[in-house]
């Protein structure tokens, strides 16, 4: 961790922060795609601080959104730890990739993933015939625990490949499982902070955490991160779920086109 000399222009980090912290709270991304891209695009920050800060930013950003969502009973406990674990256990399998394949083939193999995902996502009319029965308790247990651990694996292993939150595998593994998308969120959230926090540890052994940057992105960030679950309790979500469904479809499948564009 370092401390970087103040530049006039990192005045801006405030609003910036307050830009994505606003709508990553009310998505459940956690800004992890967009904050490392302001800070290489705008402020000339090489890759590995970028990164490295922007993770430092987020994790208040996220504890702060968990409370509001925590009181807003918007997070399912269970899942958000089962896929937080496996999200762990992928991003260290990330790491180890990368080094293996390079990071390049790793982007194009999960941009095209990224968009199936996205595609995934996209709302549908249930085939349910009016007589069928739901699953019982033990089918739902194991497809639960199934689905929560492969869609959890492989936001880790985005994690680990990029850097990146790697929460667009997490929203669709939780609309997989048919959860409310108020719970999506919240619980998206969760994972997020979970991983992110297992990611910064590496990041701060390596040194590569610029504080100066961090005190001006995460006052803005946490403003933003306040607001967004009080937007959502105001929001009335049920009538307007497969629209904003089909809207973060399209931003995961978006996120999969910029993988391959800068493959």
């Amino acid at each position: 961790m370092f401390f970087s000399v103040f530049q006039l222009s990192y005045l801006w980090l405030l609003p910036f922060g307050l830009a994505v912290g606003l709508p990553a709270s009310v998505i459940g991304s956690g800004g992890g795609l967009v904050l490392p891209l302001i800070l290489m695009l705008l402020f000339d920050v090489p890759a590995p601080a970028a990164v490295g800060t922007s993770l430092a930013a987020i994790l208040p950003l996220c504890a702060v959104a968990l409370i509001g969502h925590r009181q807003s009973d918007n997070i399912d406990t269970g899942l958000g730890a089962l896929f937080g674990g496996t999200g762990v256990v992928g991003a260290f399998v990330g790491v180890g990739l990368t080094r293996i394949m390079g990071a390049e083939l790793l982007r194009a193999a999960f941009g095209g993933y990224t968009v199936l995902l996205g595609a995934l996502m996209l709302p549908r009319r249930s085939r349910r015939a009016d007589g069928q029965s739901a699953p019982d308790a033990q089918r739902r247990r194991r497809r639960r625990l199934v689905l929560g651990s492969l869609y959890g694996f492989a936001g880790g292993l985005i994690s680990g490949s990029f850097g990146t939150s790697g929460s667009a595998p997490v929203l669709a593994g939780l609309f997989a499982l048919r959860m409310p998308l108020r719970v999506v969120i919240g619980t998206s959230l969760m994972v997020v902070l979970i991983k992110t926090a297992a990611a910064l540890v590496g990041h701060v052994a390596f040194g590569v955490i610029d504080l100066t940057l961090v005190l001006l992105l995460t006052p803005g960030a946490v403003l933003g991160a306040l607001a967004g679950p009080r937007l959502l309790t105001r929001a009335a979500l049920e009538r307007r779920e497969s629209p904003i469904r089909g809207v973060l479809a399209v931003v995961v499948m978006l996120a999969g086109v910029v993988m391959l564009v800068r493959w």
